[in-house]
């Protein structure tokens, strides 16, 4: 997931489906949602990048640093100030459904049926010459590309996509930044990931005003499980730099990426808060008493944070645009600070 500075934001889920995933070297989905970033001003010209790139180069490849390979397909949601839209694909093949309306979520499955607002000019034909789809009738991409049998995790996908709807659809009409990110926090919904094999990874919350005069805000973790981290603002602007804490580790020509056969040996891509962090995780599994009261630090950091922003998008705080581009810098080094 990410955002660039015309408050272009996109997230992307892996999934399978009928067409079969290739483990030779392509673009993932990753690759596709940073270039899509640096390419495009809105959210249907960073489709367009997407689904540009997938024609020219496909997708797969693995997706983790392992000599066993983990390959998959992608959906993405993208969203700008104006408008949202979820792309999901099948190989070179994909739909896109433009939001119109509410709430909409992903997780690891299609879910794009008839509402079909673009699409690849082959994708009928492909379905029909496949035998998955008659070619009369009405044509619903995820009853016709999802697999007939689907590998556990997906299955366990459903419960979470349907948790994910129901959190949203209770919220309707109300959703504020703070609303998302206890959402993300849900463990007992499967949102919050913390267990078989997997954890999520980092979290990320966009605030898009329509009012173009207003700045778009992220709220970035940096760190992985939401539940015990801090949602920081991150704002585009003048003197906006990368945090060092949260810049991971390079290893030049030698990085078992670059070297072929790739992934054969590990290397150590955890990021200064990262490492801070895990300890601190560590600690609050260990000392319950140390443990809460670092959470509360982390609960007032975030909360200073939320104020900080309802002040500037009300008009009542008006700090120079070099401050704003280093706020999220002053975030990191606090929550370092609190886990030395």
């Amino acid at each position: 997931m990410g955002a660039n500075e015309h408050g272009v934001c996109i997230g992307n889920e892996a999934v399978w489906t009928k067409e079969p995933v290739g483990e030779g070297e392509a673009l993932l989905g990753m690759d596709l949602l940073r270039l899509a970033l640096e390419r495009s001003s809105s959210a249907q010209e960073a489709l367009h990048v997407i689904t540009g790139l997938l024609e020219h180069y496909g997708q797969g490849g693995s997706c983790r640093e392992d000599t066993t390979p983990f390959c998959y397909h992608n959906t993405f949601l993208l969203a700008d100030r104006t408008e949202a839209w979820v792309l999901e694909t099948a190989g070179r093949l994909w739909a896109a459904q433009r939001i119109q309306e509410g709430a909409r979520n992903i997780s690891n499955q299609l879910s794009i049926g008839t509402d079909i607002s673009a699409e690849h000019p082959e994708l009928r034909t492909h379905a029909q010459a496949q035998g998955w789809w008659g070619g009369q009738g009405t044509f619903d991409f995820a009853q016709v590309f999802s697999l007939a049998q689907q590998p556990v995790r997906m299955e366990a996908a459903k419960a979470r996509f349907r948790a994910g709807q129901e959190l949203l659809q209770q919220q309707q009409g109300g959703i504020t930044a703070e609303v998302m990110m206890s959402i993300l926090r849900n463990k007992e919904s499967g949102i919050c990931m913390d267990s078989g094999g997997f954890r999520t990874t980092a979290s990320m919350v966009s605030i898009l005003p329509r009012d173009p005069i207003q700045p778009c805000i992220h709220f970035l973790t940096a760190t992985p499980d939401p539940s015990r981290s801090v949602f920081k603002p991150f704002i585009f602007g003048v003197g906006v730099a990368q945090a060092p804490q949260v810049l991971s580790p390079t290893f030049g020509a030698q990085d078992p990426i670059r070297t072929v056969p790739r992934f054969q040996t590990q290397v150590d891509r955890r990021h200064a808060l990262y490492r801070g962090h895990q300890e601190a995780l560590g600690l609050m599994e260990r000392d319950q008493e140390q443990g809460q009261q670092l959470q509360k630090k982390q609960q007032d950091l975030e909360q200073e944070g939320l104020e900080a922003v309802r002040g500037l998008l009300a008009g009542e705080w008006a700090p120079p645009p070099q401050e704003l581009g280093g706020l999220f810098q002053a975030f990191v080094e606090r929550e370092s600070q609190a886990y030395a």
